[in-house]
Protein backbone atom coordinates (compact mmCIF):
# COMPACT_ATOMS: atom_id res chain seq x y z
CA UNK A 1 0.00 0.00 0.00
CA UNK A 2 2.61 2.59 0.84
CA UNK A 3 5.22 3.09 -2.16
CA UNK A 4 8.92 3.88 -1.20
CA UNK A 5 8.39 7.20 -3.00
CA UNK A 6 5.35 7.92 -0.28
CA UNK A 7 7.53 6.72 2.86
CA UNK A 8 10.53 8.56 1.68
CA UNK A 9 7.82 11.53 1.73
CA UNK A 10 6.55 10.67 5.31
CA UNK A 11 10.12 10.77 5.98
CA UNK A 12 10.98 14.52 5.09
CA UNK A 13 7.69 15.43 6.67
CA UNK A 14 8.77 13.55 9.88
CA UNK A 15 12.44 15.81 9.75
CA UNK A 16 10.20 18.86 9.39
CA UNK A 17 7.47 18.16 12.33
CA UNK A 18 7.90 18.24 15.87
CA UNK A 19 6.63 20.18 18.69
CA UNK A 20 5.25 23.15 16.84
CA UNK A 21 2.40 20.66 16.04
CA UNK A 22 1.42 19.65 19.11
CA UNK A 23 -0.81 22.76 19.38
CA UNK A 24 -2.15 23.97 15.88
CA UNK A 25 -3.87 27.39 16.25
CA UNK A 26 -7.42 28.65 15.30
CA UNK A 27 -9.09 25.24 15.91
CA UNK A 28 -13.07 25.96 17.49
CA UNK A 29 -15.42 22.94 17.97
CA UNK A 30 -17.90 23.09 14.84
CA UNK A 31 -20.47 22.26 17.52
CA UNK A 32 -21.11 20.58 20.72
CA UNK A 33 -23.21 16.76 20.78
CA UNK A 34 -24.92 16.03 23.57
CA UNK A 35 -27.84 13.85 22.22
CA UNK A 36 -28.94 12.70 18.57
CA UNK A 37 -30.44 15.10 16.47
CA UNK A 38 -31.86 15.67 13.21
CA UNK A 39 -29.86 17.88 10.87
CA UNK A 40 -31.27 20.29 8.44
CA UNK A 41 -30.71 17.76 5.77
CA UNK A 42 -33.55 15.36 7.52
CA UNK A 43 -37.15 15.57 5.75
CA UNK A 44 -36.41 16.62 2.60
CA UNK A 45 -34.59 15.50 -0.61
CA UNK A 46 -31.52 15.22 -1.05
CA UNK A 47 -29.23 17.93 -1.49
CA UNK A 48 -25.90 16.10 -2.20
CA UNK A 49 -25.38 12.55 -4.02
CA UNK A 50 -22.50 10.27 -3.97
CA UNK A 51 -19.69 11.59 -6.03
CA UNK A 52 -16.85 14.15 -6.07
CA UNK A 53 -17.85 17.51 -4.27
CA UNK A 54 -15.92 20.90 -4.26
CA UNK A 55 -15.73 23.55 -1.33
CA UNK A 56 -14.86 26.73 -0.75
CA UNK A 57 -12.57 26.75 3.07
CA UNK A 58 -9.67 29.12 4.23
CA UNK A 59 -10.21 30.48 1.10
CA UNK A 60 -9.03 27.59 -0.96
CA UNK A 61 -10.55 25.12 -3.28
CA UNK A 62 -11.04 21.95 -1.67
CA UNK A 63 -12.76 18.44 -2.69
CA UNK A 64 -13.90 15.13 -1.40
CA UNK A 65 -16.00 12.51 -2.37
CA UNK A 66 -18.79 11.54 -0.81
CA UNK A 67 -20.83 8.23 -0.63
CA UNK A 68 -24.55 8.24 -0.10
CA UNK A 69 -26.18 4.57 1.04
CA UNK A 70 -27.85 3.20 -1.91
CA UNK A 71 -31.22 3.18 -0.48
CA UNK A 72 -31.25 6.48 1.60
CA UNK A 73 -34.33 7.74 3.70
CA UNK A 74 -34.33 11.28 4.13
CA UNK A 75 -36.35 10.80 7.66
CA UNK A 76 -33.43 8.58 8.91
CA UNK A 77 -30.35 10.24 10.83
CA UNK A 78 -27.55 8.16 9.25
CA UNK A 79 -23.41 7.44 11.04
CA UNK A 80 -21.10 9.87 9.31
CA UNK A 81 -17.34 8.08 8.71
CA UNK A 82 -14.52 10.14 7.39
CA UNK A 83 -11.38 8.19 6.24
CA UNK A 84 -8.31 9.84 5.53
CA UNK A 85 -5.72 9.16 3.60
CA UNK A 86 -2.60 8.70 4.01
CA UNK A 87 0.46 11.01 2.88
CA UNK A 88 0.78 10.72 -1.32
CA UNK A 89 -2.72 8.82 -1.44
CA UNK A 90 -6.00 10.12 -2.03
CA UNK A 91 -9.20 10.39 -1.55
CA UNK A 92 -10.26 7.98 -4.62
CA UNK A 93 -8.24 5.72 -3.35
CA UNK A 94 -9.72 5.80 -0.40
CA UNK A 95 -12.73 5.80 -1.62
CA UNK A 96 -12.34 3.10 -4.23
CA UNK A 97 -9.60 0.57 -2.17
CA UNK A 98 -7.89 0.24 -5.28
CA UNK A 99 -4.82 0.43 -3.63
CA UNK A 100 -5.03 -2.73 -1.50
CA UNK A 101 -7.90 -4.45 -3.49
CA UNK A 102 -10.58 -2.42 -4.88
CA UNK A 103 -13.93 -2.59 -3.64
CA UNK A 104 -12.92 -4.26 -0.73
CA UNK A 105 -11.03 -2.16 0.80
CA UNK A 106 -13.51 0.90 0.28
CA UNK A 107 -13.05 3.52 2.69
CA UNK A 108 -10.73 1.36 4.57
CA UNK A 109 -13.13 -1.70 4.36
CA UNK A 110 -15.49 -0.33 6.28
CA UNK A 111 -18.03 0.64 3.26
CA UNK A 112 -18.64 -3.61 2.47
CA UNK A 113 -19.45 -4.02 6.22
CA UNK A 114 -21.78 -1.09 6.58
CA UNK A 115 -24.61 -2.30 4.59
CA UNK A 116 -25.81 1.12 3.34
CA UNK A 117 -25.87 1.96 7.12
CA UNK A 118 -23.58 4.58 6.72
CA UNK A 119 -22.78 8.12 4.94
CA UNK A 120 -18.93 8.06 3.85
CA UNK A 121 -16.59 10.61 3.20
CA UNK A 122 -13.20 11.20 2.03
CA UNK A 123 -11.71 14.16 2.18
CA UNK A 124 -8.60 15.34 -0.31
CA UNK A 125 -5.62 17.17 1.73
CA UNK A 126 -3.38 19.52 0.49
CA UNK A 127 -0.47 18.23 -1.05
CA UNK A 128 -1.54 14.87 -0.72
CA UNK A 129 -0.95 15.01 3.18
CA UNK A 130 -1.92 16.54 6.46
CA UNK A 131 0.06 19.02 7.50
CA UNK A 132 -3.56 21.21 9.25
CA UNK A 133 -1.33 24.29 8.80
CA UNK A 134 -2.97 27.11 11.00
CA UNK A 135 -5.79 24.38 11.26
CA UNK A 136 -6.94 24.55 8.01
CA UNK A 137 -7.51 20.97 7.99
CA UNK A 138 -9.51 20.72 11.07
CA UNK A 139 -11.18 24.03 9.29
CA UNK A 140 -12.24 22.06 6.18
CA UNK A 141 -13.89 18.95 8.17
CA UNK A 142 -15.96 21.47 9.84
CA UNK A 143 -17.12 22.87 6.47
CA UNK A 144 -17.41 19.55 5.44
CA UNK A 145 -19.57 18.55 8.31
CA UNK A 146 -21.89 22.04 7.91
CA UNK A 147 -22.18 21.24 4.18
CA UNK A 148 -23.07 17.29 4.52
CA UNK A 149 -25.63 18.12 7.84
CA UNK A 150 -27.30 20.90 6.09
CA UNK A 151 -27.66 18.50 2.54
CA UNK A 152 -28.44 14.87 4.54
CA UNK A 153 -30.25 13.50 7.27
CA UNK A 154 -27.48 12.67 9.50
CA UNK A 155 -27.20 11.60 13.37
CA UNK A 156 -25.01 14.10 15.25
CA UNK A 157 -23.79 11.78 17.81
CA UNK A 158 -22.41 9.52 15.23
CA UNK A 159 -19.36 11.04 13.73
CA UNK A 160 -16.14 8.74 13.50
CA UNK A 161 -12.96 9.18 11.79
CA UNK A 162 -9.94 6.92 10.83
CA UNK A 163 -6.85 7.07 8.73
CA UNK A 164 -4.00 5.38 7.91
CA UNK A 165 -0.43 7.19 9.02
CA UNK A 166 -0.88 10.74 7.81
CA UNK A 167 -4.80 9.83 7.72
CA UNK A 168 -4.29 8.35 11.14
CA UNK A 169 -2.47 11.83 12.36
CA UNK A 170 -5.44 13.63 11.05
CA UNK A 171 -7.63 11.40 12.84
CA UNK A 172 -5.74 11.69 16.05
CA UNK A 173 -6.14 15.47 15.83
CA UNK A 174 -9.52 15.38 15.35
CA UNK A 175 -9.40 13.39 18.82
CA UNK A 176 -7.64 15.95 20.14
CA UNK A 177 -10.01 19.35 18.84
CA UNK A 178 -13.11 17.89 18.16
CA UNK A 179 -13.94 15.36 21.08
CA UNK A 180 -17.24 16.99 21.49
CA UNK A 181 -18.30 16.54 17.57
CA UNK A 182 -16.74 13.45 16.82
CA UNK A 183 -18.31 10.44 18.83
CA UNK A 184 -15.07 8.01 18.35
CA UNK A 185 -11.32 7.55 16.39
CA UNK A 186 -9.75 4.75 14.80
CA UNK A 187 -5.79 5.90 14.60
CA UNK A 188 -3.97 3.55 12.72
CA UNK A 189 0.13 3.80 12.74
CA UNK A 190 -0.37 7.33 12.83
CA UNK A 191 1.79 9.73 14.53
CA UNK A 192 1.72 13.72 15.89
CA UNK A 193 1.93 15.22 12.23
CA UNK A 194 -1.51 16.94 12.16
CA UNK A 195 -1.25 18.72 15.49
CA UNK A 196 -3.37 18.28 18.75
CA UNK A 197 -5.07 21.49 19.43
CA UNK A 198 -6.76 20.87 22.99
CA UNK A 199 -6.39 17.41 23.41
CA UNK A 200 -7.66 17.24 26.89
CA UNK A 201 -10.84 15.89 26.11
CA UNK A 202 -12.15 12.04 26.76
CA UNK A 203 -13.22 10.37 23.72
CA UNK A 204 -13.55 6.59 22.31
CA UNK A 205 -10.20 5.57 21.09
CA UNK A 206 -8.70 3.22 19.06
CA UNK A 207 -4.94 3.01 18.13
CA UNK A 208 -3.53 0.39 15.46
CA UNK A 209 -0.05 -0.03 15.09
CA UNK A 210 2.70 -2.65 14.24
CA UNK A 211 5.70 -3.41 16.15
CA UNK A 212 7.83 -3.13 13.42
CA UNK A 213 6.86 -0.28 11.96
CA UNK A 214 9.71 2.10 11.01
CA UNK A 215 8.09 4.89 9.40
CA UNK A 216 5.90 6.10 12.57
CA UNK A 217 7.69 4.08 15.60
CA UNK A 218 4.83 2.36 18.02
CA UNK A 219 6.56 3.94 20.71
CA UNK A 220 4.63 7.08 19.03
CA UNK A 221 1.59 5.62 18.33
CA UNK A 222 1.83 4.48 22.28
CA UNK A 223 2.24 7.92 23.35
CA UNK A 224 -0.85 8.72 21.38
CA UNK A 225 -2.97 6.27 22.62
CA UNK A 226 -1.95 7.22 26.81
CA UNK A 227 -2.83 10.31 26.05
CA UNK A 228 -6.96 9.19 26.18
CA UNK A 229 -5.77 6.57 28.44
CA UNK A 230 -5.30 9.74 30.50
CA UNK A 231 -8.52 11.65 29.43
CA UNK A 232 -10.83 8.73 29.58
CA UNK A 233 -10.09 7.71 33.17
CA UNK A 234 -8.81 4.47 31.91
CA UNK A 235 -6.83 2.41 34.58
CA UNK A 236 -2.80 2.29 33.28
CA UNK A 237 -1.21 -0.22 31.82
CA UNK A 238 1.06 -2.15 29.59
CA UNK A 239 -1.02 -3.89 27.15
CA UNK A 240 1.00 -7.22 25.87
CA UNK A 241 1.86 -6.98 22.23
CA UNK A 242 2.58 -9.99 19.75
CA UNK A 243 6.61 -11.36 19.56
CA UNK A 244 7.92 -10.60 16.34
CA UNK A 245 7.90 -13.13 13.85
CA UNK A 246 4.71 -14.35 15.13
CA UNK A 247 2.88 -12.29 12.48
CA UNK A 248 -0.47 -12.12 14.78
CA UNK A 249 -1.76 -9.20 16.49
CA UNK A 250 -3.27 -9.02 20.29
CA UNK A 251 -6.11 -6.66 21.20
CA UNK A 252 -6.71 -5.11 24.78
CA UNK A 253 -9.73 -3.12 25.79
CA UNK A 254 -8.52 -0.83 28.77
CA UNK A 255 -10.71 -1.11 31.87
CA UNK A 256 -12.20 1.42 34.18
CA UNK A 257 -11.95 4.41 31.60
CA UNK A 258 -14.90 6.64 32.21
CA UNK A 259 -18.89 5.91 30.46
CA UNK A 260 -18.87 5.77 26.62
CA UNK A 261 -15.11 6.54 26.35
CA UNK A 262 -13.48 3.13 25.74
CA UNK A 263 -9.71 2.50 24.88
CA UNK A 264 -8.84 -0.02 22.71
CA UNK A 265 -5.01 -0.93 21.75
CA UNK A 266 -4.38 -3.28 18.58
CA UNK A 267 -0.81 -4.30 18.36
CA UNK A 268 0.12 -6.43 15.18
CA UNK A 269 3.50 -8.08 14.23
CA UNK A 270 4.58 -6.23 10.88
CA UNK A 271 5.70 -2.65 9.72
CA UNK A 272 3.96 0.27 8.14
CA UNK A 273 1.11 -1.13 6.20
CA UNK A 274 -2.71 -0.59 6.58
CA UNK A 275 -4.09 -3.84 6.01
CA UNK A 276 -1.91 -6.95 8.24
CA UNK A 277 -2.95 -10.27 8.04
CA UNK A 278 -2.01 -12.69 10.82
CA UNK A 279 0.13 -15.58 9.13
CA UNK A 280 1.41 -14.02 6.39
CA UNK A 281 3.68 -10.55 5.97
CA UNK A 282 2.19 -7.29 3.34
CA UNK A 283 -1.11 -6.03 2.94
CA UNK A 284 -4.23 -8.15 2.07
CA UNK A 285 -7.54 -6.35 1.84
CA UNK A 286 -9.87 -9.37 1.73
CA UNK A 287 -7.90 -11.24 4.78
CA UNK A 288 -7.21 -8.84 7.33
CA UNK A 289 -8.77 -8.10 10.75
CA UNK A 290 -8.73 -4.45 10.79
CA UNK A 291 -11.85 -3.36 8.83
CA UNK A 292 -14.64 -5.57 11.54
CA UNK A 293 -12.73 -4.31 14.33
CA UNK A 294 -12.79 -0.85 13.50
CA UNK A 295 -16.42 -1.53 12.34
CA UNK A 296 -16.90 -3.21 15.63
CA UNK A 297 -15.79 -0.41 17.60
CA UNK A 298 -17.69 2.23 15.74
CA UNK A 299 -20.84 0.39 16.12
CA UNK A 300 -20.23 -0.15 19.45
CA UNK A 301 -22.33 2.97 19.86
CA UNK A 302 -25.79 3.30 19.03
CA UNK A 303 -28.52 5.56 19.46
CA UNK A 304 -32.70 4.60 19.53
CA UNK A 305 -33.36 7.41 16.63
CA UNK A 306 -30.37 5.61 14.72
CA UNK A 307 -31.42 2.17 13.49
CA UNK A 308 -29.76 0.55 10.73
CA UNK A 309 -31.73 0.52 7.34
CA UNK A 310 -32.62 -2.78 5.76
CA UNK A 311 -30.01 -3.67 3.25
CA UNK A 312 -30.69 -2.70 -0.48
CA UNK A 313 -29.18 -5.84 -2.54
CA UNK A 314 -26.95 -4.88 -5.43
CA UNK A 315 -24.63 -6.88 -7.86
CA UNK A 316 -22.02 -7.27 -5.05
CA UNK A 317 -24.24 -8.79 -2.57
CA UNK A 318 -25.84 -11.94 -1.87
CA UNK A 319 -29.97 -11.65 -0.45
CA UNK A 320 -30.73 -14.07 2.21
CA UNK A 321 -33.39 -16.72 0.91
CA UNK A 322 -34.11 -16.94 4.27
CA UNK A 323 -38.30 -16.82 4.82
CA UNK A 324 -39.14 -14.53 7.39
CA UNK A 325 -39.98 -15.58 10.89
CA UNK A 326 -43.92 -15.69 12.51
CA UNK A 327 -43.99 -12.57 14.47
CA UNK A 328 -43.40 -13.52 18.26
CA UNK A 329 -45.82 -13.67 20.97
CA UNK A 330 -46.54 -11.78 24.20
CA UNK A 331 -42.67 -11.79 25.63
CA UNK A 332 -40.95 -13.91 23.22
CA UNK A 333 -38.39 -12.95 20.46
CA UNK A 334 -37.59 -13.74 17.10
CA UNK A 335 -34.16 -13.63 15.24
CA UNK A 336 -33.70 -13.53 11.43
CA UNK A 337 -30.13 -14.16 9.36
CA UNK A 338 -29.63 -12.75 6.61
CA UNK A 339 -26.29 -12.37 4.37
CA UNK A 340 -25.63 -8.73 3.21
CA UNK A 341 -22.37 -9.38 1.26
CA UNK A 342 -20.33 -12.43 0.36
CA UNK A 343 -16.75 -12.79 -1.36
CA UNK A 344 -14.42 -15.58 -2.15
CA UNK A 345 -13.68 -17.75 1.33
CA UNK A 346 -15.75 -15.43 3.56
CA UNK A 347 -19.55 -13.30 3.90
CA UNK A 348 -20.75 -10.79 6.23
CA UNK A 349 -24.13 -11.19 8.06
CA UNK A 350 -26.83 -9.04 9.80
CA UNK A 351 -29.02 -10.69 12.94
CA UNK A 352 -32.13 -9.13 13.70
CA UNK A 353 -33.97 -9.59 16.88
CA UNK A 354 -37.31 -8.55 17.04
CA UNK A 355 -39.75 -8.61 20.25
CA UNK A 356 -43.11 -9.81 20.38
CA UNK A 357 -46.18 -7.95 21.83
CA UNK A 358 -44.36 -7.19 25.50
CA UNK A 359 -41.04 -5.71 25.85
CA UNK A 360 -37.71 -7.96 26.28
CA UNK A 361 -35.48 -7.37 28.99
CA UNK A 362 -32.38 -9.61 27.78
CA UNK A 363 -31.95 -12.22 24.51
CA UNK A 364 -30.11 -14.64 23.41
CA UNK A 365 -29.84 -16.23 20.11
CA UNK A 366 -28.84 -19.49 19.04
CA UNK A 367 -28.40 -21.11 15.39
CA UNK A 368 -25.93 -24.67 14.03
CA UNK A 369 -23.64 -23.79 11.29
CA UNK A 370 -24.53 -26.21 8.44
CA UNK A 371 -20.60 -26.79 6.87
CA UNK A 372 -18.15 -25.58 8.84
CA UNK A 373 -18.49 -21.96 9.02
CA UNK A 374 -16.94 -19.99 11.43
CA UNK A 375 -17.38 -16.27 12.74
CA UNK A 376 -14.18 -14.35 12.39
CA UNK A 377 -15.64 -11.29 14.49
CA UNK A 378 -18.99 -9.98 15.60
CA UNK A 379 -20.41 -7.05 16.80
CA UNK A 380 -23.12 -5.38 18.95
CA UNK A 381 -23.24 -8.37 20.97
CA UNK A 382 -21.27 -11.40 22.81
CA UNK A 383 -20.93 -14.74 21.48
CA UNK A 384 -19.66 -17.71 22.60
CA UNK A 385 -19.26 -20.83 20.41
CA UNK A 386 -19.41 -24.95 20.99
CA UNK A 387 -18.23 -26.42 17.71
CA UNK A 388 -20.72 -25.51 14.90
CA UNK A 389 -23.15 -24.18 17.62
CA UNK A 390 -23.34 -20.44 17.98
CA UNK A 391 -24.88 -18.66 21.10
CA UNK A 392 -24.89 -14.54 21.04
CA UNK A 393 -26.38 -12.98 24.02
CA UNK A 394 -27.21 -9.06 23.40
CA UNK A 395 -24.56 -6.10 24.50
CA UNK A 396 -25.06 -4.68 27.44
CA UNK A 397 -26.68 -1.69 25.82
CA UNK A 398 -29.48 -3.29 23.46
CA UNK A 399 -30.56 -6.06 25.45
CA UNK A 400 -34.02 -3.95 26.22
CA UNK A 401 -36.26 -4.42 23.08
CA UNK A 402 -39.69 -2.54 22.80
CA UNK A 403 -42.48 -4.32 22.22
CA UNK A 404 -43.07 -4.96 18.56
CA UNK A 405 -39.43 -2.90 18.07
CA UNK A 406 -36.43 -4.44 16.88
CA UNK A 407 -32.14 -4.39 17.40
CA UNK A 408 -29.07 -5.88 15.24
CA UNK A 409 -26.17 -7.25 15.50
CA UNK A 410 -23.44 -7.94 12.85
CA UNK A 411 -20.39 -10.22 12.09
CA UNK A 412 -18.33 -11.54 9.64
CA UNK A 413 -17.63 -15.15 9.00
CA UNK A 414 -15.08 -17.81 6.95
CA UNK A 415 -16.69 -19.91 4.84
CA UNK A 416 -19.28 -20.24 2.26
CA UNK A 417 -22.24 -17.92 3.17
CA UNK A 418 -24.97 -19.87 5.21
CA UNK A 419 -27.98 -18.34 6.67
CA UNK A 420 -29.03 -21.01 9.13
CA UNK A 421 -32.49 -20.88 11.55
CA UNK A 422 -31.48 -18.87 14.42
CA UNK A 423 -34.06 -18.85 17.69
CA UNK A 424 -34.75 -16.52 19.92
CA UNK A 425 -35.26 -17.04 23.58
CA UNK A 426 -35.66 -14.12 26.70
CA UNK A 427 -35.20 -14.78 29.98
Amino acid sequence: MFTAIAVAALAAVLATVGPALSASAGMTPARAVSAAAATAGCGKAAGLASGTHTIQSSGKNRSYILKVPDNYDNNHPYRLVFGFHWLGGTATDVATGQTVQRDVWAYYGLLRLSNNSTIFVAPQGLNNGWANSNGEDMTFVDDMIKQIEGALCVDTSQLFATGFSYGGAMSYSIACARANVFRAVAVQSGGVLSGCSGGTQPIAYMGIHGIRDGVLNISGGRSLRDRFVRNNGCTTQNPPEPAQGSLTHRITTYSGCSAGHPVVWAAFDEGHIAAPQDGATGDSGSRTWVPAEVWKFFTQFQTTSSPSPSPSPSASQSPSSSPSPKPPVGGACSATIETTNSWPGGFQSTVTVRAGSAAVNGWTVKWTWPSGQSISSLWNGTQSVSGSSVTVRNADYNGSIAAGASTTFGFTANGSAATPTATCTSP
